[in-house]
């Protein structure tokens, strides 16, 4: 089995030093073997020893940054909430934000040569939560700090005078679509693309939970079809 690829952008230059790229390398190789020991044998299969030595680190260095071998796989979830809010980061002050969320939305879930294999991955980690509650536990986690780092990128967009509350819903709400969209899609065995997909599910979740907001008014575009 190849190791999975995590699907968040790269860091521009300075973001982080080395030292912290060591360290989120190290963290991703350690996700990676989780991940693949999953795959083979369950999260009740799977030891943080057996973890470690996959991952070719001491258990010490596993121990170092994860509590236990359902956290040994955040990274990877956490992958598709950086690479979305990256992309809606670039859209410009001012644009319909309804059109902006549903572009950067798609755009992250649509993008076959570098989330594919993601995709796969959480789609088989999201049904090993379904009876593993601390692997559930930690997608909940992923999904909450998604959240609150999308109220400043969503408030940026508002503008300064935007509602503080408006902007927090919202940003509940967008971050609940996806998360939606990718739980049920997880249990079933429709593609990457198209019909019943990510992206389709995902636009389809963010219109039915933001199609009232006040931030939403006005015209809404039609978001780019998924490949």
């Amino acid at each position: 089995m190849r190791s999975p690829r995590p699907y968040a952008p790269q860091a521009g230059p300075g973001a982080q030093s080395l030292t912290e790229r060591r360290k989120a390398a190290t963290q991703l190789d350690i996700a990676r073997a989780a991940c693949e020991l999953f795959a083979e044998h369950g999260p009740d299969g799977t030891t943080a020893e057996d973890i470690a030595h996959r991952a070719g680190v001491a258990l010490r260095t596993f121990y170092r940054y994860f509590r236990n071998k359902q956290e040994a796989v955040a990274p990877l979830l956490a992958g598709g909430g950086d690479a979305w809010r990256a992309l809606l980061a670039e859209e410009d002050p001012g644009t319909p934000l309804a059109e902006a969320l549903e572009r950067a939305v798609t755009r992250s879930l649509s993008d076959l040569q570098t989330i594919e294999e993601g995709l796969e991955v959480t789609r088989g980690l999201l049904r090993a939560a379904t009876t593993d509650e601390a692997l559930r536990t930690v997608w909940y986690r992923v999904n909450q700090d998604s959240e609150e780092r999308l109220v400043p990128v969503i408030a940026r967009l508002a503008g300064e005078d935007a509602d503080a509350l408006a902007v927090r819903l919202l940003a509940a709400a967008a971050t609940d679509a996806i998360r939606v969209a990718l739980e049920l899609w997880a249990t079933t065995d429709a593609p990457v693309s198209g019909p019943g997909s990510p992206p389709e599910l995902a636009v389809r979740c963010l219109r039915d939970l933001t199609g009232s907001m006040p931030l939403l008014q006005g015209v809404r575009g039609t978001a780019p079809t998924s490949p």
